[in-house]
């Protein structure tokens, strides 16, 4: 190893040799998208968030969007659509009020079609209602338009700033992972530790006492939006995060399981309802047969998968979100959600809920409203319902998400399976 210089470095100049170190490492997570396919969408549009242009205003069924390449990753943000490429490219469309979409959309209906952010080499994307993030494959993060919360916009890196176009989250760790929930972001590093950033409101950043929640109080907005560690009692080293709506969820490489953020309909698992401004160990799911590997959350609800593929749900029960059946009531631990084959991903929206099997179907439930759930009509869904559609006949689903009004689905061709 060199001797240590003893000369005094000017602090930008530290931090460009450290950028330089950064660029070095390649980062994998096992949620990176691999296989690639062709994007459809369903439910309302009227943003431009379907991709179909002015004229399409909602879908009952699934239906294909036009994009230039193959897709790796879809998300679907509050009123937005972002897709990933197999050549780490960013695709957007939708509402770009608050400049979600990362990109110009002066000319008119433009927001409404497929349009591509200026960026490389992206390896993750992530959304929320007014944000969007990209991981690069060299652990850096961007990220653009606004962070929100009960009064309105608090700005995104920098009080009440936003930006439509990509900037560069200050964290000085390569990044593995990004999560997004409606106004937060969570960074999972290659060290094991986890970052968050945002609204604080409901406690989602697991970092800031309910004292400073709201705008930082008398510390300001830096307290939210400049990124920080998320700390727990004891060294913990995190390998994957998960975000609800207004809440976040963390996996030791113990297996352990810890949330924080919202819980008001026990849909962090916890025993009460109070809101966690700290990560908590959460009980409920330390089952010695079960080892979980995915959970996503909607504004109220949280489903779950374990590695044997079997779907779970908590939360809040109104209009069928948990898939319980008819009538079933507000759940405080993980329930098994019957009728579905093994699944390989979960999904929530706001108010709906969504399995894909490792078969390549899609099975849907909860509220009908938006005609997220794929059944044509508008009624909501107690159970598991499968997914159909022509353009789903002959093509494997590979993953699903959903945002406030929408829902967009990665399909492949059966034979290229």
């Amino acid at each position: 190893m060199p001797a240590k210089k003893t000369t005094t470095k000017r602090k930008s100049e530290a931090i460009v040799e450290d950028e330089k170190d950064l660029k070095k490492v390649k980062v994998f997570h096992r949620s990176h998208g691999k296989e690639a396919g062709q994007v459809l969408v369903l439910g309302q549009g009227d943003v431009g968030q379907l991709g179909q242009g002015e004229d399409v205003m909602q879908r009952k069924k699934p239906s294909l969007v036009s994009l230039p390449e193959k897709i790796v990753q879809v998300i679907a943000g509050g009123m937005h659509t972002v897709c990933l490429s197999e050549t780490g490219h960013v695709y957007t469309f939708g509402c770009n009020d608050e400049g979600a979409l990362g990109r110009d959309t002066t000319e008119e209906g433009s927001e409404m079609v497929p349009g591509k952010v200026t960026l490389e080499n992206v390896v993750q994307v992530s959304a929320g209602d007014s944000h969007t993030a990209a991981l690069t494959d060299d652990g850096t993060v961007y990220i653009w338009g606004a962070f929100r919360d009960n009064n309105g916009v608090i700005g995104l890196l920098e009080p009440m700033k936003t930006s439509n176009i990509p900037v560069k989250v200050p964290v000085m760790e390569p990044v593995v992972k990004i999560a997004s929930g409606n106004d937060h972001l969570v960074l999972l590093t290659l060290e094991g530790n986890l970052y968050s950033l945002g609204t604080g409101e409901q406690g989602q950043l697991g970092r800031v006492p309910e004292l400073f929640s709201n705008r930082g109080g008398r510390k300001g907005l830096d307290r939210l939006l400049v990124p920080q560690i998320v700390t727990v009692k004891g060294k913990v080293h995190f390998i994957d995060a998960f975000c609800g709506a207004y809440f976040t969820f963390a996996v030791s490489k113990e297996g352990y399981i810890y949330g924080f953020g919202l819980t008001n309909y026990h849909q962090l698992g916890t025993k009460g309802t109070k809101t966690c401004f700290f990560p908590v160990r959460l009980a409920c799911f330390k089952n010695s047969t079960t080892s979980w590997v995915e959970f996503s959350g909607g504004q109220h609800h949280t489903i779950c998968l374990d590695a044997e593929g079997q779907v779970y749900s908590l939360g809040r029960a109104e209009y069928g979100r948990l898939g319980l059946g008819q009538g079933a009531e507000e759940k405080s631990e993980p329930t098994p959600v019957m009728g579905i084959e093994p699944a390989s991903r979960v999904t929530c929206g706001a108010s709906v809920s969504y399995a894909v099997t490792r078969e390549g179907s899609v099975y849907a439930w909860g509220m009908g409203t938006n005609l997220q759930l794929g059944t044509g009509e508008e009624d909501d869904e107690w159970s598991p319902v499968k997914m159909t559609g022509k353009q789903l006949e002959n093509r494997a689903v590979l993953m699903a998400s959903s945002g406030g009004q929408h829902t967009v689905l990665l399909v492949k061709d059966n034979q290229e399976s």
